[in-house]
C-alpha cells in the first residue's frame, strides 16, 4: 500500500474524528483540522495528536489566510496532498423563512465556500502528479430538499453541484472527485441543530408545526431501532481511498434507513447526466 498524505477537515468530533483514526490506522499520514485547538477543542486536539500518523492543525475554514497557512505547512513537510476530505459542516433545520440572509451566508461559508477554498488550493498539486482524490461529505439532503431542511439542503445542493461538475472535468487529469451522502446518524452535529434567527415568523407556521415534530420523532425512532453507526461513514472514506484511481463512483450513499430512496434518485440522474454530456459531444469525459 502506498502511503498517502490525507487532509481531513472537521475532526474534533463525529465523522471527522472517526475518519482521522480509521485512515491513520492504515498507515496514511493524516493532517486533521479543527478550530480553537488551544481553547474549546484543546482536549480533542491533544487526544487526536497522540494517534500515530496524525498531525492536528488549527484551521478556521472560513478564513483564507488560515486555510492557506495549513496547506503551506503540509506542502512544506510532505511536498504534496494526495487526498482531501471536506467533512466539516454545519446544519440548520426549521422554518425556512426564519433564516436571515446572515444565517444563509454563514451556512454557505462553511458548507460550500470553505470546501471550494480547499479544493482550489490542493488541485494544482494533484494535477501536477496526475493523481489525487477529493471527497466531499454531503448528505441525503443534497439530493432531496425536504421541508424544514431548506437552507441546509441549499448548501448541500451547492456542494453537490461543485462536486458533480468537477468530477467530470478533472478525472481525465488523474484526479477523482467523490461525494459521500450520509443519512441520519447520532453525532455531535445532530445534537447541535441550529434554527433561523428571525423567530418573529415562526408563529405564522403553527398550523404545520406538528410536521417538524414528526420529523424529529422519526429521527429519534431511527436512532433507537436502526441504530446507525457513524463508523460506517468513516469506513466509506477508507474504501474510496483504497480503490484504484478512476474506479471511484461519483456518489456513495451511507444511510441504513432511507438510503435506498436517495440511491434510486442518484442512479436515475446519473443515467440522464450521461445522456446530456453525450448530447453535447463530451462523451470522452464519461470514460
Amino acid at each position: 500500500m502506498n502511503k498517502k498524505i490525507v487532509l481531513i477537515t472537521g475532526t474534533n468530533s463525529g465523522f471527522g474524528w472517526l475518519m482521522a483514526h480509521s485512515v491513520a490506522a492504515l498507515g496514511h499520514k493524516v493532517y486533521a483540522t479543527m478550530r480553537d485547538t488551544t481553547g474549546k477543542n484543546i482536549d480533542k486536539a491533544k487526544a487526536l495528536a497522540t494517534v500515530e500518523n496524525v498531525t492536528v492543525l488549527d484551521v478556521t475554514l472560513t478564513d483564507e489566510v488560515s486555510v492557506k497557512r495549513a496547506i503551506d505547512t503540509i506542502i512544506a513537510e510532505q511536498g504534496t496532498i494526495d487526498v482531501l476530505v471536506n467533512n466539516a459542516g454545519v446544519s440548520m433545520f426549521g422554518v425556512a423563512e426564519s433564516a436571515t440572509t446572515e444565517d444563509v451566508q454563514r451556512l454557505f461559508d462553511v458548507n460550500v465556500f470553505a470546501p471550494w477554498r480547499l479544493i482550489k488550493l490542493v488541485l494544482p498539486y494533484m494535477r501536477e502528479q496526475a493523481e489525487g482524490l477529493i471527497i466531499n461529505v454531503s448528505s441525503g439532503f443534497g439530493t432531496f430538499a425536504g421541508p424544514f431542511s431548506t437552507v441546509y439542503s441549499a448548501t448541500k445542493f451547492g456542494l453537490e453541484g461543485l462536486s458533480e461538475g468537477l468530477h467530470y472535468e478533472v478525472r481525465p487529469l488523474g484526479v477523482d472527485v467523490a461525494i459521500i451522502q450520509p443519512g441520519t446518524f447520532p453525532t455531535e452535529m445532530s445534537q447541535k441543530v441550529q434554527s433561523g434567527s428571525d423567530t418573529s415568523v415562526v408563529a405564522a407556521y403553527d398550523k404545520i408545526a406538528y410536521n417538524q415534530q414528526k420529523m424529529f420523532a422519526a429521527i429519534g425512532q431511527i436512532f433507537e431501532t436502526v441504530k446507525p453507526d457513524p463508523q460506517e461513514v468513516a469506513d466509506a472514506v477508507v474504501h474510496l481511498i483504497q480503490l484504484p484511481q478512476g474506479k471511484r463512483t461519483l456518489r456513495t450513499v451511507v444511510d441504513p434507513s432511507t438510503g435506498t430512496l436517495v440511491k434510486t434518485a442518484n442512479d436515475a440522474v446519473e443515467v440522464e447526466q450521461a445522456k446530456a454530456i453525450t448530447a453535447f459531444g463530451m462523451q470522452d469525459l464519461l470514460a
